[in-house]
């Protein structure tokens, strides 16, 4: 055989150009991609969504110091974040000057990083939802001064730890983790810039300042994921987009045509075209609140979306019926955090109901539908951990 014919060159399996044998991957990133590959009873993945219910458990009782890993018997880790590109608000660089901006008695009126006025409890900033009085972006001069700078692919900063991150990164795919690259989705991307009320309005008022937002939020996104790309070969598109309410889509199909996929379709067209490994698979995955089933068609069309997250029971999902509708969706979450509440024989029958189907039908990592809650006593998230080891494997 000629040496220098394409057919001879020796490709290395070292989770970059290719993947690295099965027996070589942690037991978290064999879990992980079986689960990813939908594989009926494989057993689950052990990770939660987030808490919030820490400092009760801490008062409760429960050490400061202890491992909550060791604790609720989790996983480690079956996939590795690339981040720098944002995730709830935008990546700016620089960001904005956090500084109070009223004293409101026992209130205070705050400027946030990503800019908005944030009206907050007196010396308190968590454990509860923010009132936004204000947004940066109101027309086409505000996106101007206040925000497209701080976009800028080319900031140094951006770049100022790149090979320590990378060199983890290659780290990580050498022992077959999922390189997971995570964007702010474009909806969560225009809602921090310009308000969940003043967007809505904005996609008929000024339309052409949601395009150009997009479109900088695709050069961006895309000059990121390239320098990224020259160190590893990327597995999972990530999409924080929060799109859904409790009655469904915040916007039409059409608008999400318009504003959205085309400059989703684009990134993803130009990260497959630089994959070092360009046989691997990319798995999307899109992460909403809400009631995300009325969206899920849409993703799967537009962009070949594979992995959605975290399906809100309160806004009306059920993963047993999107597992069955959907059989091909890989799905993560749904476990209703509300019952978690309510005591051990309410545990059961949530857990009873839905892991032992998830896990014959495979593709499913079980977790609150969102951060675990104040109410949720640590008696009962432990006897939750418990049942979901037992019937997970």
């Amino acid at each position: 055989m000629n040496e220098s014919s394409p057919a001879s060159v020796f490709i290395p399996a070292d989770g970059v150009h290719a993947l690295v044998p099965r027996e070589q991957m942690t037991p978290s990133a064999r879990k992980l991609r079986d689960i990813y590959a939908r594989t009926p009873g494989a057993p689950f993945l052990r990770r939660e969504f987030g808490f919030y219910c820490l400092e009760r458990w801490y008062r409760d009782g429960l050490a400061r110091a202890t491992p909550l890993h060791e604790l609720f018997q989790y996983d480690p880790p079956g996939n590795y974040s690339l981040g720098q590109l944002g995730w709830c608000e935008a990546a700016l660089r620089p960001a904005f000057e956090e500084k109070v901006l009223k004293d409101l008695g026992e209130h205070e009126l705050v400027q946030d990083y990503a800019g908005r006025h944030v009206l907050y409890f007196k010396g308190r900033r968590t454990g509860f939802m923010p009132e936004y009085q204000d947004h940066p972006v109101k027309d086409m001069q505000s996106w101007e001064t206040q925000i497209k700078w701080r976009l800028d692919p080319a900031t140094p900063e951006r770049y100022a730890d790149l090979e320590k991150r990378m060199a983890a990164a290659r780290e990580a795919a050498a022992k077959g983790l999922i390189i997971t690259q995570n964007v702010i989705g474009g909806y969560m991307y225009l809602r921090s810039l310009i308000g969940p009320e003043g967007v809505l309005y904005g996609f008929y008022t000024m339309p052409e300042v949601l395009h150009e937002a997009m479109k900088t939020w695709l050069a961006l996104a895309d000059a990121v994921i390239a320098r990224h790309q020259q160190y590893v070969t990327i597995d999972e598109l990530y999409f924080g987009e929060d799109i859904c309410y409790k009655g469904g889509c915040l916007i039409s199909p059409a608008l999400m045509k318009e504003f959205l996929f085309p400059y989703y379709q684009q990134l993803i067209a130009n990260l497959k075209a630089r994959q070092l490994d360009p046989t691997r698979h990319l798995y999307v995955q899109i992460d909403t609140d809400g009631n995300a089933p009325p969206v899920i068609d849409l993703y799967r069309e537009a962009i070949g979306m594979d992995v959605m997250s975290p399906f809100e029971v309160a806004a009306g999902c059920d993963v047993v019926e999107i597992g069955r509708r959907w059989p091909d969706l890989a799905i993560l979450g749904g476990i209703d955090k509300r019952i978690l509440a309510r005591g051990k024989e309410a545990i059961d029958r949530e857990v009873e109901r839905i892991l032992p189907t998830m896990r014959a039908r495979g593709g499913y990592i079980p977790t609150c539908d969102h951060g675990v809650p104040e109410e949720v006593s640590l008696e009962n998230y432990l006897h939750y951990r418990k049942r979901c080891i037992e019937l997970g494997g």
